[in-house]
């Protein structure tokens, strides 16, 4: 496997780098209806719009893999090729909170770290059972911006064998925008793509085509769900949002105030790209939480999220709501509970500096995007790689 060592055997360990940019799986598009739903088949395949002689094939047996690293998950995504998609043979997905108290104090904290090398041995455990063929694990803005960051790598890859690559906050908005573009809805013209993370959010403005997406801008704030809450709390004497509803509106308030001035210098170089068809698609936990609660679920529901398009006007009155509630009020609510129940206002802070900047009306939720990414450009690269070995074998055997 690329990135995977069993504990104990030398191997260089990452350092603070930019991730090495992946070949994209074509992926030309094709007319597709717009609606409340778009098609997005079975919870665990991926299908790209591809053309079916575009790419050669990756061998079916073999198994993938990609970990993604955030301030707040830990997530596993293991795939096998099927056809010109593929299908997902197993996941995890633990909250770990690795970026609790960085904002603070600048470091990975002890218990942090624990948590997140306790998950990941789960993900070194299933590399081992699924017999995993070539993987990649990225670890993004907490490990990009603690002092101990590259510290915590090396305990990872002595004590679970997982070789985590720090990416660059570039290659995090690509793999996002790889992982998820295929949602976007048809339309003229460009589209923003973006990812609200745990320490950061990542906002792209691209011009759709194949085989996959043009990025014309980009940019990388860090007020991701855990950083945006704990500085602002900070702000407010360190309470969180405890007191009554004019307190916890006044926290939200600077919340977007604080989010939207980072976005100032993004938001002046797309204003010329506005058209009046704008289109948007997020990928985050805090999209697909607000979708369930339009969807009035009552549990997570991935196949009815993944794909939705909801109207931009109700996901700003959800995000009103939740956030004139005290957290023993959004506790109650379906799939927010405890652990979403603290960081889904900030969430929903970042949601709307997006949509000022970038008023779509409708907005595209995504439950895919840096795995899928990964694998994407996994698959991508190994099947090239067979390709160029069987024409290199056509080769000699011609010439004997």
């Amino acid at each position: 496997m690329a990135d995977f060592t069993p504990p104990g055997e030398p191997r260089r360990a990452a350092g603070r780098q930019g991730g090495k940019p992946q070949p994209a799986l074509s992926q030309p598009s094709h007319p597709r209806p717009s609606g409340e739903r778009q098609p997005c088949g079975a919870s665990s395949e991926f299908a790209p719009r591809q053309s079916p002689h575009d790419l050669p094939r990756p061998l079916p047996r073999q198994a993938y893999a990609a970990i993604d690293l955030g301030t707040n998950n830990c997530r596993l995504l293991i795939a096998r090729p099927a056809d010109r998609n593929f299908v997902v043979i197993d996941a995890f997905s633990r909250v770990v909170r690795l970026g609790e108290g960085l904002a603070h104090t600048g470091e990975l904290s002890q218990a942090a770290m624990d948590r997140a090398v306790g998950a990941l041995r789960v993900c070194s455990d299933k590399l081992r059972r699924r017999n995993v063929h070539l993987a990649r694990s990225v670890a993004t803005e907490a490990c990009r911006r603690a002092r101990n960051g590259g510290e915590f790598i090396e305990r990872v890859r002595q004590e679970t064998g997982i070789r985590l690559d720090i990416i660059s906050a570039q290659e995090e908005a690509r793999l996002a925008v790889l992982g998820c573009h295929i949602l976007l809805e048809d339309g003229i013209g460009p589209a923003v793509i973006f990812d609200i993370g745990g320490g950061s959010t990542e906002l792209v403005l691209i011009e759709p085509g194949a085989p996959v997406p043009r990025i014309i801008d980009w940019q990388s704030v860090p007020w991701g769900v855990v950083s945006l809450t704990e500085t602002v709390n900070a702000s407010f004497g360190g309470g969180g949002e405890e007191g009554d509803q004019a307190a916890r509106l006044a926290r939200y308030g600077e919340m977007r105030r604080v989010v939207a001035e980072s976005f100032a210098e993004f938001a002046e170089r797309i204003a010329p790209r506005r058209t009046p068809d704008q289109r948007l698609l997020g990928t985050s936990g805090t999209v697909t939480t607000l979708a369930s609660l339009h969807l009035d679920l009552p549990q997570y529901d991935r196949k009815a999220v993944d794909g939705l398009i909801v109207p931009a006007d109700s996901m700003r009155d959800i995000a009103t709501r939740l956030s004139s509630m005290s957290p023993d009020e959004r506790r109650t609510l379906p799939c927010i509970g405890q652990e979403r129940a603290d960081l889904v206002v900030a969430g929903c802070a970042i949601l709307e500096a997006i949509l000022d900047i970038w008023p779509a009306p409708r907005l595209g939720v995504a439950d895919r995007g840096i795995r899928e990414g990964i694998l994407r450009g996994l698959m991508s690269a190994d099947a090239e790689g067979f390709a160029a070995q069987a024409a290199l074998r056509r080769l000699k055997q011609g010439g004997e």
